[in-house]
């Protein structure tokens, strides 16, 4: 039988209903979800690693980067068919997006979750976790980078969002749609992803500051990010990459205390461009040094940027990651 690594990290694929709060909190072990799911024991070799019992909001980018060095190291003492990762949904895709960046690996690794703890009558956790199996044993999904699976649609890990609050198609990539699907076992591929990206580093700066632009926003939150020591900033500009002129002169000050600014957009698709030239417009912001990141949203793109500051600091480089 051919053998998959099972990571698990927490979420509400771990959780239970707490009897004292009524609410869902992590429960279970590894071994523990693996002896509720048997199927997957006779599809593959199962091996389990318990790296946490996180809920997503307690993933931090430290915890992303001890992951992805820990996956790193299985996969240096034993040869898998590939990994799977459970996680936290409200992070799975900072996760998800930091693997790919620092795996290398030819073999899949597929990052799931579910939206309905095991204590539902419609946990989606064992589908989920079937449809990893099924993609980590088919020969077409090596190469693909770190994938992201649940309700059945495979996306790549640097396109996926999670766009709904609580359904179980909560994840989706917006700008080019799924690579493909799973049904009953059988894994439809549709397309490749559009960029496959490495970043070389053991380190991660996650002194990086992310704000959103709003209308009529001023200069203070950004003099703030810089005054209070961010080695880097992410904005989320209006439309296709654009602020108030107020929010400029901000920016320009970031700018101007030697602080890589990275530009993406606050809607949910579409790339950032610097087509207006009005003031507060993106070809002002590219004009005193702002990074444009085409098609990342503001959390991939601080995952990026707090992994190139680990490797970087060199202002011609960050840009050529990103840019490029």
């Amino acid at each position: 039988m051919e053998k998959i690594l099972i990571v698990f990290t927490g979420g509400t694929f771990s959780m239970g209903i707490d009897e004292n709060t009524g609410g869902a909190v992590p429960r279970y072990s590894g071994s523990e979800l693996m002896n509720m799911i048997p199927r997957a024991k006779e599809a593959a070799e199962i091996v389990v690693h318990d790296f946490g019992k996180y809920p997503g909001p307690h993933m931090t980018p430290e915890l992303m980067l001890a992951l992805s060095k820990s996956i790193n190291q299985e996969l240096e003492k034993e040869n898998y068919s590939g990994v799977i990762v459970t996680h936290g949904t409200d992070t799975l895709e900072e996760t998800a997006y930091l693997l790919d960046l620092t795996i290398k690996t030819s073999i899949p690794v597929v990052v799931i979750g579910s939206m309905k703890n095991s204590s539902d009558a419609d946990w989606d956790g064992p589908r989920n976790l079937m449809d990893a199996v099924s993609i980590c044993l088919n020969k077409n999904c090596r190469d693909l980078g770190v994938l992201v699976c649940l309700n059945g649609e495979i996306n790549a890990a640097s396109e996926v969002t999670k766009i709904f609050t609580d359904e179980v198609d909560t994840f989706s990539s917006l700008d080019f749609g799924a690579l493909g699907f799973v049904q009953n076992g059988r894994v439809i591929l549709n397309r490749l992803p559009r960029k496959l990206e490495h970043i070389e580093t053991s380190a991660i700066n996650t002194n990086v500051d992310m704000l959103t632009v709003y209308a009529g926003m001023d200069e203070k939150f950004f003099r703030l990010s810089a005054d209070s020591g961010a080695e880097g900033l992410v904005v989320e500009a209006l439309g296709v990459g654009n602020v108030p002129p107020a929010a400029f002169e901000g920016i320009r000050y970031v700018v101007e205390k030697k602080i890589p600014v990275i530009l993406v957009s606050r809607c949910p698709a579409g790339e950032t461009l610097d087509i207006y030239s009005y003031p507060g417009a993106g070809k002002w912001l590219h004009r005193i040094g702002v990074i444009f990141s085409d098609y990342l949203n503001g959390q991939k793109a601080r995952i990026k940027l707090m992994l190139a500051l680990g490797k970087t600091t060199d202002y011609d480089e960050l840009k050529k990651l990103f840019e490029n």
